[in-house]
C-alpha cells in the first residue's frame, strides 16, 4: 500500500511515521511531503532513507492512502487534489471535521459507518478524541444529558515553537514567543482565537465534535481549555450528568474492560493518569472516578492521552487500518 504522509517533518507527521512503524501499517512505499523548503530533504522509515516530495509529486504518484498533518489551509487546498487522484485522505486539521459532507472519525467509536466512497476523512481534535473514546461506552448505558469538561492541554498541542518557548524559559532563554505569555510556572487560559459568545475555537471544536462523533446534538457539552507548561499529553477534568442512575463498580468495570482505555483508578495508593506517564502511549487513561455529591446521576472523572499519539497520529492510522482491514482502500 502507498502511503503519502503531508507534513512529515512536523511535529504530527514525526509521530505518524512512528506510529506506522511501530503498528507495522503494511506499507509498500512512503511518500513523504512537506513545505519547499524541505523538499529534497531524507527521512528514515523502517531502516530506509526516503526523500521528501513536493504536493503536487506525491499526486502523480497516486498513493492509497495520504496522512495530512500540514493545517487547515494546506488541506482545504491539497485534500480534493489527492482525492481526485483516487487517494483516501486522513485530515488532522480542523478543515473538514464540521463538514456534513465528511465523516469525522474515532474508530473505536464510529469506523462502521466508512464506506469507499469517504475520499477525505476527518481526525477529531486531540482534547476531544480522548474525552469520547470514555463517554461512548457511557452514553450507551446510561444516556449523557450533559458534560461539563475543562482541558489542561500539553504545549506539544501547539507545535515546535511552543515547546522551544516552554525550554528556552526554563533555561533563561530569549528567544521566539509561540504564546503572548510565559508558558513556564503559568497558565494560559485559552487556547485558539476567541468567539462572539466568549468560547474559545477550541472549546467550541469540543462542543461540536462531540455531538457529531457520537452522533447525538442531544448532548449538552461546556467547555474551558487551557494550555499548562507540560509536554507529556493533555489531561481533563470531566463531570457527567446522566439520564439514568449508575454504578461506581460498573463505571469501573466498564472502563477497566473497554478496549483501548487503561483504568488508573486507585486513590488510597495514589494511583491516577497523568500526562507523565502517558507519554508516547497509544490509550486513553481515566481514573479518580466518584460521584458528583452537588447533583443525581453525575460521575467526575480525569482524563489524560498523548495527544500526539491518541489525539492525532495514533487516532489517524487506526483509521488507516481500518480502511485497509475493510478493503475499503
Amino acid at each position: 500500500m502507498k502511503v503519502a504522509v503531508v507534513g512529515a517533518t512536523g511535529l504530527v507527521g514525526t509521530v505518524m511515521l512512528k506510529v506506522l512503524e511501530e503498528r507495522n501499517f503494511p506499507v509498500s512505499e512512503l511518500i513523504p511531503v512537506a513545505s519547499e523548503r524541505s523538499i529534497g530533504k531524507e527521512i528514515s522509515f523502517k531502516g530506509k532513507k526516503y526523500k521528501i516530495v513536493s504536493a503536487e509529486t506525491a499526486i502523480s504518484m497516486a498513493p492509497h492512502i495520504a496522512l495530512f498533518s500540514a493545517g487547515g489551509s494546506t488541506s482545504l487546498e491539497l485534500a480534493p487534489k489527492f482525492a481526485a487522484a483516487g487517494t483516501t485522505v486522513i485530515d488532522n486539521s480542523s478543515a473538514w471535521r464540521m463538514n456534513p459532507a465528511n465523516k469525522l472519525v474515532v474508530p473505536e467509536i464510529n469506523a462502521a459507518t466508512l464506506t469507499k466512497a469517504d475520499k477525505v476523512i476527518a481526525n477529531p481534535n486531540c482534547s476531544t478524541i480522548q474525552m469520547v473514546v470514555v463517554l461512548n461506552p457511557l452514553h450507551k448505558k446510561y444516556k449523557i444529558k450533559r458534560v461539563v469538561v475543562s482541558t489542561y492541554q500539553s504545549v506539544t498541542g501547539t507545535g515546535v515553537k511552543a515547546v522551544e518557548q516552554l525550554q528556552n524559559e526554563r533555561k533563561g532563554i530569549n528567544g521566539a514567543m509561540a504564546y503572548k505569555y510565559p508558558i513556564d510556572l503559568n497558565v494560559i487560559p485559552q487556547i485558539d482565537v476567541f468567539l462572539e459568545n466568549g468560547y474559545t475555537k477550541e472549546e467550541m471544536k469540543m462542543v461540536n465534535e462531540t455531538k457529531k462523533i457520537m452522533g447525538d446534538d442531544n448532548i449538552h457539552v461546556t467547555a474551558t481549555t487551557v494550555r499548562i507548561p507540560v509536554m507529556g499529553g493533555h489531561s481533563e477534568s470531566v463531570n457527567i450528568e446522566f439520564e439514568n442512575e449508575f454504578d461506581l463498580a460498573d463505571v469501573r468495570k466498564m472502563m477497566a474492560s473497554t478496549p483501548g482505555i487503561i483504568l488508573q483508578d486507585d486513590p488510597a495508593n495514589q494511583v491516577y493518569p497523568m500526562p507523565l506517564n502517558s507519554h508516547n502511549r497509544d490509550e486513553v487513561f481515566v481514573g479518580r472516578i466518584r460521584r458528583d455529591e452537588s447533583q443525581a446521576k453525575t460521575l467526575n472523572m480525569w482524563i489524560v492521552a498523548d495527544n500526539l499519539r491518541k489525539g492525532a497520529a495514533t487516532n489517524a492510522v487506526q483509521i488507516a487500518e481500518y480502511l485497509a482491514k475493510e478493503k475499503l482502500v
